[in-house]
Formats: C-alpha cells, structure tokens, sequence
C-alpha cells in the first residue's frame, strides 16, 4: 500500500454536484440522444422527441407526468435516454409499488411494441423472446436504482437521525451526573462547612455578650457578621446546586460591585490605603464582580500571609479597561502557623479575567512583597 492510497478521496467541487447541474444535465443528454435518434425524421417526430427531453426539467415535481409526457417520443422514435431518467425519477419520488409497477411495465410495454408495428413482435421465435427480455431490463433496471437511491437517502436520514439521538442522550446522561455530582457537593458543603460556620457565628456571639472588653466585643461582632453572611452566600450556592427550581442563570447573591469596595477594605482589618477611581463610567455587572473578587481574594491572602503588612488598593481606568492592583509591603513578621490555601483562588481570578477577554498578573516583589493586578476590558451596558 503506498501512501497514494492512504490519502484521503478527495472531493468533488460544489458546482459538479449542484442541484440546478443534476436537474440540468439529463435534459441535455436526452436532448442529443433525441437529435441522433430523430435527425432524418419528420418534423412533428423531432418535436416530440425533444418535447421528452425537455420535460425531464419537471421530473421531480409531476414524475408520472413527466414519464407519461416521454412515451409518445419513446414509441414513435425509440429514445431511450428520456423514458429511462423518467422511470428512474418515478421509483425516487414515488416508490410506492403501485406507482412503480405500472410505471415501469408501460416503458416496457411501448418498447417492446414500438411505433410501426411489426408481424414479428408477435411471434413466437427466439428474437422475440430475447427483445422482451431487453424491453423489460431497459424498464427493471432504472427502477431498481431509482427505489435503491430512495432506500440510501432514507437510510441516511435514519442514521442522521440516530447520531442526534445518541448526542442528545449523552447530553442527558452527563447533565444527570452532574446534577448527582451537585447534590452530593451541595450535601457536602451543607454538612460540613455550613455547621462549622454555624459554630463559628454562635461562638463569636457569645463572645461578644460576655466579653467586657470593648474591642474583643467589636471584633466578636464583626466575626458573627462575617459568619452570618457566609451562611447567606452559602446557603444560596447550595440551592443553585442542588437545582431546586432556580433559572440556569439565576445569580448565586446579591452579587457585589465596585461600590461595596470600601466596606470590604474596611472589614478586612489590615492597614490598607486605597485609591478607588473607577471613572463615572457604567461598567459591566461582570467586570465590577471580578474587580470585587479580585480586591478580595487578595486582601484574603495577604491576611493569610502578611498580616502586619501595609497594603495599598488601587482601581483605575484607562480607556475602555478598568485596571485593579492590589500591593502589599514587606512584613515586618512571618506569621507562625498561616491559614491553609490551595492556591486556587488566583487560579480562578485568572480564568475570570480571560473570561472577560482581560489579564491578571500575580507574583512577589523585589523587595519581599506582593502584587497582584488585573487589566479588564469592558463596554458600557
């Protein structure tokens, strides 16, 4: 085998297979076989030899018109061209047997007793038996192609019709599993984190009743707030999870924009600065949800790592993008037991952003701090 046979069959161009050629290109062929057949005959021969080929034009809307219309030409001049394409065309579009069988048996009959009759189309002779023969093959054959090329298209259409069943089940099948997939998460997160939390806002309200010190009562409270509207949110994701009833595009919260940036600095208890100018411009719900993420996980992070650090907030514009950049200094101290991460809020930060057709960028500073940045395209609404 060489490597000739491996490539692919090529294709035939567009134009070879148009439908306008294919409706075409019979009336032309039957056309010449009507002039070789009828060139010395009478005038009103030729005409209705070349009224045969002509009607093959209509073959598809009015077949059994059209094979009745070829006959005459077929029984005075013996075409063959015109009432084969017709007979053909008759099983394609009507392949009903009581259609197909008449059809075919008239070609067949006008063949075999063509225009002018002869004493020998009666006689019992070998000759004659053997033009029966023919006059019934020239009638049988493009009729068994015609129901054959009417069987393959409808095969077709069945295995097409198939293939989009089998996409739509393996459709159904993986929204099933991940509808299973998000209850048990959904069960999960109910379990465990929403009793954690739970626990958490009870002990920071205790706290912050018994409690005689004024800031360890402000910062209980603060505590219990944080607990409180974590059980909000998630006890929101929680029933997107679990699907009930909610609109494939309901929001999970209320979901935060650029104007809660302050409270959230504020709440985060470090030593941070901020300069927030993000413009008198409408910015897209989606590109104030990621700039609010984005302040957030990195005010999450520095808690985490360097909390004693100074921190510095910036949200600006610069044309059409709204740029967010969030800078913390060197710590004076290493924290001894940092909180536990898996490193994959930047990694979702980061797909957010390219989401939005935008960058982030994060990583250490020279001088032992931190920074992370992102650059978001946006349109007004």
């Amino acid at each position: 085998m060489t490597s000739a046979d491996l490539a692919p069959a090529r294709r035939l161009p567009a134009w070879a297979t148009a439908p306008w050629l294919m409706l075409l290109l019979p009336a032309l062929y039957s056309l010449v076989d009507a002039a070789l057949v009828a060139r010395d005959a009478p005038w009103w021969q030729v005409l209705l030899s070349a009224t045969a080929a002509v009607v093959l034009l209509w073959r598809r809307r009015f077949p059994v018109t059209v094979l009745l219309l070829t006959m005459p030409g077929s029984y005075i001049d013996d075409i063959w061209l015109a009432p084969i394409t017709a007979v053909y065309t008759v099983a394609a579009e009507r392949p009903a047997p009581r259609v197909v069988v008449p059809c075919a048996t008239l070609f067949a009959l006008v063949e075999f007793f063509h225009w002018p009759l002869s004493d020998q189309s009666f006689e019992p002779s070998r000759d004659t038996a053997l033009y029966a023969i023919q006059s019934v093959m020239l009638a049988a054959g493009p009729a068994a192609t015609g129901l054959l090329s009417r069987t393959r298209r409808e095969l077709a259409a069945r295995l097409d019709e198939l293939t989009r069943g089998q996409e739509r089940e393996s459709r159904l099948l993986a929204e099933r599993v991940l509808i299973s997939e998000r209850g048990r998460l959904a069960r999960e997160m109910h379990d465990v984190v929403s009793h954690q939390v739970s626990l958490i806002s009870i002990q920071a309200g205790a706290l912050q009743v018994s409690t005689a010190d004024p800031a360890a009562a402000t910062t209980a409270r603060t505590i219990r707030e944080l607990s409180v509207r974590t059980l909000d949110e998630l006890r929101q994701m929680v029933g997107v999870l679990r699907g009930a009833g909610l609109r494939p595009d309901a929001p999970l919260a209320p979901q935060p924009r650029l104007a809660d940036l302050p409270r959230l600095i504020e709440e985060s208890g470090l030593a941070a600065d901020s300069e927030l100018a993000p413009g008198d411009r409408p910015w897209p719900e989606a590109v104030e949800r990621a700039a609010y993420r984005t302040v957030q996980e990195a005010l999450t992070n520095i808690t985490k790592y360097a909390p004693d650090a100074t921190v510095h907030v910036r949200v600006g514009t610069s044309g059409r993008r709204l740029q967010v950049e969030v800078h913390n200094d060197a710590p004076p101290t290493v924290p001894g037991e940092p909180l536990p991460g898996g490193g994959h809020g930047l990694v979702g930060l980061r797909e957010r952003a390219q989401l939005l057709g935008g960058t982030l960028a994060a990583g250490p500073t020279p001088e032992g701090g931190f920074t992370v940045r992102a650059d978001l395209p946006a349109t007004r609404d």
